[in-house]
């Protein structure tokens, strides 16, 4: 399939997500119709490019010489761009349950689509310039989707998810403009476009790495720049379940990988104070969020807090900076995004079918709701990482890329990354147990009434844990694809 395409595939989506401003005076089901239409297709056209495209640029629009707004689809941006395309079809129709008696819906799937067009941009793009015009977007294209319920507790999260990302996408600027000056312009380059050259103090080019890594690292919820991620949870489910799973968290983690191995290089970083600062930050940021998620009540607060430690799972296998590190972090990005959006559907199955938040109102419901619940159990076994499901397969490489990279401080994140599997099974399983086998005082009232949501969000649900299942038994593609990338094929 030509280059040319990957515009195409970009442009459906946002410009099919405008067109939905126009279908305020129209039925919910022709609404709905041409969502399913747009995403659908926007989906079968990028795995058509990542089966067939080639690896030549696509140039829209010259700036300066040094900087132009170019697409290109090379192996990590196939990855990334084939979670996206595979999740986002399903969350459509999860939502057009979910949000079938919400207020604003044209508005409210006119930015929801538009929002898979600008993910689809941060990984087609050719160069970090490119990519940081996708990815500020990304911030503001996903505004009104956290404003959708239009109470104070959503303002105070939007206040919030702008300070932070705005604040972070500051030091990120200050990093891409240091690569277009160092670099001699911001194209992508494994290994990076400063290997082997004489720039200048080793630290000062640390120093701009670092800063970049903070600011991308914004979306990625690192410690202490996670506070929006858990106050966003106040958005309807398919928007969290999106934001904390696939299109806002990812595109933070693919921006690192794209600065360190891709702009700055490995052969930069790797045994300096940069990495074990970075490192430090990710290894706690595990820590903390697992510690968080346990405290918490509120289930999707808690899935939000799951979500801050589980980023910087992927982050602590890039940080390693070699080839089984990165393979392994990538596996983690895709396997604990279906993983993640799974347990938020079940979560948002819940609260649309029966107004429940608190773990205390869960006591014996999955009785009631029981494919839901059943669902959840597939979840909470694989992001514990219990064989044989996805979550596991990522662990492992995560565990065994740190015994095999002969770090301190390797070895340190591994035992916390232990640890954490241990909170994971806490804050999980507890849920689990409440809602299936309860004591008799934690059996919640008013469960004559609960009963299973409908097949919109039941197929979403089922088809996760089989991907969930299958993804795990059938790993080795999907490894072999990590690996690939991992070794600059």
């Amino acid at each position: 399939m030509d280059e040319k395409f990957l515009i195409l595939a970009v442009l459906l989506p946002i410009l099919g997500g405008a067109s939905v401003f126009f279908f305020r005076n129209r039925p919910k089901k022709v609404l709905m119709a041409w969502v399913g239409l747009v995403t659908v297709a926007t989906s079968a056209l990028v795995w058509g490019l990542i089966l067939t495209c080639g690896k030549s640029e696509l140039t829209l629009l010259h700036m300066t010489k040094a900087l132009a707004f170019r697409l290109r689809f090379d192996a990590l941006g196939r990855f990334f761009a084939g979670i996206v395309a595979t999740l986002w079809p399903v969350t459509v129709l999860y939502a057009a349950e979910y949000m079938s008696h919400e207020e604003r819906l044209p508005s409210f799937f006119a930015f929801f689509t538009m929002c898979y067009g600008i993910t689809l941009g941060v990984a087609m793009s050719a160069d970090l310039f490119t990519m940081y015009c996708f990815y500020e977007l990304l911030t503001l294209v996903t505004v009104p989707l956290v404003m959708q319920p239009m109470t104070r507790k959503a303002t105070r999260a939007v206040r919030s998810y702008l300070a932070y990302c705005l604040g972070g996408a500051a030091f990120a600027f200050l990093s891409l403009m240091f690569i277009i000056g160092k670099g001699n312009g911001a194209g992508y380059t494994f290994g990076g476009v400063l290997a082997g050259g004489d720039y200048g103090s080793r630290n000062i080019m640390l120093l701009f790495w670092l800063f970049g890594f903070v600011g991308f690292g914004v979306k990625a919820a690192i410690f202490p720049l996670h506070r929006w991620l858990p106050k966003a949870s106040v958005a309807p489910t398919p928007v969290t379940a999106l934001l904390h799973a696939v299109a806002v968290v990812k595109s933070g983690v693919f921006a690192i990988v794209r600065l360190t191995y891709f702009a700055y290089g490995t052969e930069l970083i790797k045994h300096s104070w940069a990495q074990r600062v970075a490192m430090c930050i990710a290894i706690f940021t595990i820590f903390y969020g697992a510690s968080k998620a346990l405290k918490e009540h509120h289930w999707k607060r808690r899935l939000a807090y799951s979500t801050v430690a589980n980023l910087s799972y992927i982050l602590f296998g890039v940080l390693m900076m070699t080839e089984a590190g990165l393979t392994a972090g990538l596996l983690h990005m895709a396997f604990h995004a279906e993983i993640k959006i799974l347990a938020f559907f079940c979560a948002g199955a819940l609260l649309h079918g029966t107004g429940r938040e608190y773990l205390k109102d869960m006591g014996g419901i999955g009785r009631r709701m029981p494919v839901t619940f059943a669902c959840f159990t597939v979840s909470a076994l694989a992001l514990t990482g219990i064989p044989p499901f996805s979550g596991f397969v990522s662990k492992w490489h995560l565990l065994t890329a740190a015994a095999d990279s002969g770090s301190r401080l390797a070895y340190a994140g591994a035992a916390v990354l232990l640890f954490a599997a241990l909170l994971t099974a806490m804050y999980m399983f507890t849920v689990v147990c409440r809602v299936w086998f309860p004591a008799k005082d934690d059996i919640a009232e008013g469960l004559g009434s609960v009963h299973e949501v409908g097949f919109k969000m039941t197929v979403p649900m089922v088809l996760l844990s089989v991907g969930v299942l299958l993804t795990g038994i059938f790993a080795q593609p999907i490894v072999n694809a990590a690996a690939a990338i991992a070794a600059g094929m």
